[in-house]
């Protein structure tokens, strides 16, 4: 499966800033390049995987969304909303008026189903859950192989379970946001190493996710059990991928802490003045979500970049600013 990779370096998917370009790079300098469907719709899912096709004829991978869908408050939105509005009074802006779920699961996406059943990607990986077993069957008719992120022994017990062929080990140190099936659980908070040793018994090929920047990294979790590595924080800073100037200045400038307070889920975030926030209860991801892109685009209007989502793993002050095929060169063990 991935040991055939010429270099057994996985681009970690990143919704928002990968891009099929810097996927597609990854492909063709002999790692595995993943294009984030998660936090787009069908069009724009279609549109990214012909991208793929016209920039690659190497296998590729695609990732979805799977958390259980918000549990809507409207009264405690509001609220949220409420504790927001100075913060967007001082760039002259008001919040929205409500919010609203701006990514739809794949648990419930039967046109995503539909459409990756036509355009057969070679890999199919899953964060904050899994699918449904109807669903599941569906992929695996393609002939895809199936990953799913886990942050606990429990999470990887079920990966198996449900017939997937691999575990995506996400370790503490990781950017982005957790993949804890249930955000609301007690989180053990596994840095990437002790997570590999907790689910090598399971039985399932095994990909090291979390403070992997150099080839030492990627070499110490190979030597731990892991069949490759992924990485998403390495390769902010290439040219393919789509990382504004503020996220790539931060990445050498501050520290990265956890945070819900951006969109209502745990996720390791450049530390910057939305993370300070991070004392109050913000409501489910991905509702609050709306309302810190609300937020971050009335701040950029006014020239403050200090309420941006510049999620980044521990690591971030290692990232190179290099193509992302040097990156994977440079990686790999």
């Amino acid at each position: 499966m991935l040991t055939d990779l010429k270099h057994r370096v996985i681009q970690a998917p990143m919704a928002g800033v990968s891009t099929p370009e810097m996927a597609a790079a990854v492909c063709n300098a002999g790692g595995l390049g993943f294009v984030a469907l998660g936090a787009l719709d069908v069009a724009g899912a279609r549109r990214a995987i012909a991208r793929m096709r016209a920039l690659t004829d190497r296998p590729f991978g695609v990732n979805l969304f799977c958390h259980a869908p918000a549990r809507r408050n409207h009264l405690h939105e509001g609220r949220w909303l409420v504790r927001l509005k100075p913060v967007f009074a001082g760039f002259g802006a008001e919040p929205p008026e409500a919010l609203h779920e701006i990514y739809q699961s794949f648990r419930v996406n039967e046109a995503m189903l539909a459409l990756l059943a036509k355009t057969r990607p070679a890999f199919v990986s899953f964060h904050f859950g899994l699918p449904n077993a109807d669903q599941i069957a569906g992929l695996r008719a393609t002939g895809a192989r199936l990953l799913a992120s886990a942050t606990s022994e429990a999470e990887g017990r079920a990966i198996l379970d449900a017939g997937l062929d691999g575990i995506v080990a996400q370790g503490w140190q990781a950017g982005g946001h957790r993949g804890m099936f249930d955000p609301e659980a007690p989180d053990e908070a596994l840095e990437t190493l002790p997570l590999l040793a907790r689910l090598r018994g399971i039985g399932l090929p095994l990909i090291a996710a979390g403070g992997i920047m150099t080839r030492d990294d990627a070499q110490a979790a190979i030597e731990a059990g892991a069949v490759a590595v992924q990485c998403g924080t390495a390769f902010l800073r290439a040219p393919e991928a789509a990382s504004s100037a503020a996220h790539r200045e931060a990445l050498s400038r501050a520290r990265t802490v956890m945070t819900r307070a951006i969109s209502g889920r745990p996720a390791r975030c450049m530390e910057n003045l939305f993370t300070a926030m991070e004392g109050d209860h913000a409501p489910d991801y991905p509702v609050a979500y709306d309302a810190g892109k609300a937020l971050n685009a009335a701040a950029m209007a006014r020239g403050e970049t200090g309420y941006g989502a510049f999620w980044a793993g521990s690591g971030a002050a290692q990232a190179v600013a290099r193509p992302a095929a040097e990156t994977v060169a440079a990686i790999s063990p």
